[in-house]
């Protein structure tokens, strides 16, 4: 059976009341995609395309794709990304993770449903199939909004009720148990006066803040009223009590060599961090000799200054070089703060307009995860779909940008324009007013640009022409920002 001319379905890999999903080929692109299909007359279509539609605008490569959505009321059909890797129930089912390893898969799937929720949609069915990781090294969340949709699932606050889902996952994913309702894969947690015990109660070697952000997300304390209220706040805790990250060196291939960022200790993670070099001992003679080259130094600047401080004031050089001319005051630099961070897609008109908008604010409040561009397959110009995709801040007013420190992804190969202007709009005719007021090619890490000219404007955006490669996706091109540092006047 062929759908929409192009989805071929080979296998039905579920059904339930009223519907089906398959595994599909969709034979135009050659690749593997889920197909869900519908009966005659399912009661709650209305409500499963509504979700879908509204799935498939957000662009976070950590929640599984919509590509298509058929509403025909007789051949409607919804068309997902294939998911791939391991469920959380597969890396579960030969024990507990490393509780530090299973909390940073729930704070990334706390940040990626974040975002969702931002967007207004909620998942609902958080159980531990529906979050995988993948082969690549990253997590994928699968089901969102359409999972509820189809098995008719509400819930009075979403953004509650999917704080408790993650934090049963979190649950699951330290101590091998299952803290909710009877889930057949894994076994149930054992419980005191109704509640699941807490997780340093059934497993040995939990961190104790870890144990107390668990315990708070499902209220193991009988305190509701101190629950986590989103999961941008749950994730927020958790990246608040793991350790930094400790980033493995990676083999990346580039035009001319193999790039493999050395190992760093943890102080050296930091940006702007350079080793010293040894200190050689000092010789007493060696002593004697910079002491006097000080006392030299020190009584030649006593004599310019007696000098000056002796000159008519006639005499002083003024700008110009002629006398009796006024200085011109230099304006005091200034770190300015945007007042607010989007994605800037203005090139693909099959696109949104959005490029991963709900990670921007991370690069303004200091969340580790930082922003990305969506990825690109197949070329660093981004797949040969447009120009060029960006990163906007919007300052609090009109300012003369001078200087901008971006922290980029440790990956080289990314061709980076700094753009200048006063409208947001994501248009190829606002792109194109901008003034490019500075660039650099194959960026990474820490990178400052200088302005090369002056202009006042309210936007600055940072604009990509180029993608470096992706050190876990052979074949796959993103560009990442984790922070911004503003110079300038206003």
């Amino acid at each position: 059976t062929r759908l929409g001319g192009r989805y071929r379905l080979e296998d039905r890999v579920a059904s339930a009341g009223g519907w089906s999903a398959w595994k599909a080929i969709d034979e135009i692109l050659a690749r593997p995609v889920s197909v869900i299909t519908f009966a005659p007359g399912f009661p709650r279509f209305e409500q499963v395309v509504t979700a879908a539609r509204a799935a498939s605008r957000l662009t976070d490569t950590r929640l599984m794709q919509v590509f298509d959505v058929e509403d025909s009321w007789d051949h409607g059909y919804v068309v997902l990304e294939w998911p791939v890797g391991d469920t959380l129930a597969d890396l579960l089912s030969a024990g507990p993770m490393e509780p530090v390893t299973g909390a940073r898969i729930v704070a990334e799937a706390a940040g990626a449903l974040s975002g969702a929720h931002a967007a207004g949609l909620a998942h609902l069915c958080l159980r531990p199939d529906a979050l995988r990781w993948t082969v690549g090294g990253g997590i994928k969340i699968t089901g969102l909004g359409i999972e509820a949709a189809l098995e008719g699932i509400t819930a009075e606050n979403p953004e509650q009720a999917d704080t408790q889902g993650l934090g049963q996952l979190l649950y699951a994913a330290i101590t091998g148990l299952w803290p909710g309702p009877d889930y057949p894969e894994l076994p149930p947690a054992p419980t005191f006066e109704g509640q699941p015990r807490r997780p340093r109660q059934v497993r040995a070697g939990v961190p104790t803040a870890l144990d107390d952000v668990v315990s708070r997300t499902l209220s193991l304390d009988g305190r509701d009223e101190h629950a986590y209220a989103s999961p941008a706040e749950l994730a927020a805790a958790l990246y608040g009590v793991l350790p930094p990250v400790q980033v493995p060196a990676a083999a990346v291939r580039t035009s001319q060599a193999h790039y493999q960022p050395p190992p760093r200790s943890r102080e050296q993670s930091y940006p702007g961090y350079r080793q010293a070099p040894p200190r050689r001992p000092r010789s007493p003679l060696r002593v004697a000799l910079v002491t006097l080259a000080v006392l030299v130094a020190v009584a030649g600047v006593s004599a310019a200054a007696l000098h000056l401080l002796q000159s008519p004031a006639s005499s002083t050089h003024h700008k110009g070089g002629k006398p009796g001319g006024h200085t011109t005051p230099v304006a005091k630099l200034l770190t300015l703060t945007p007042q607010h961070a989007s994605g800037f897609d203005a090139l693909n008109p099959a696109d949104t307009g959005d490029e991963n908008s709900a990670l921007a604010p991370n690069v303004l409040d200091g969340n580790p995860q930082g922003w990305a561009t969506q990825q690109y397959q197949g070329s660093p110009f981004f797949g040969h779909l447009k120009a060029g995709t960006g990163l906007i801040l919007t300052m609090a007013g009109p300012v003369d940008l001078k200087s901008i420190s971006v922290r980029f992804g440790d990956v080289p190969g990314a061709d980076v324009e700094i753009k200048v202007g006063n409208s947001d709009a994501r248009t190829a005719a606002n792109l194109h007013s901008m003034t490019t007021i500075a660039s650099a090619r194959d960026v990474s890490g820490l990178y400052t640009f200088s302005a090369t000219k002056s202009v006042s404007a309210k936007y600055i955006v940072i604009w990509f022409t180029k993608l470096p490669p992706m050190a876990s996706k052979s074949g796959w091109y993103m560009a990442q920002v984790f922070s911004v540092t503003i110079k300038g006047t206003d």
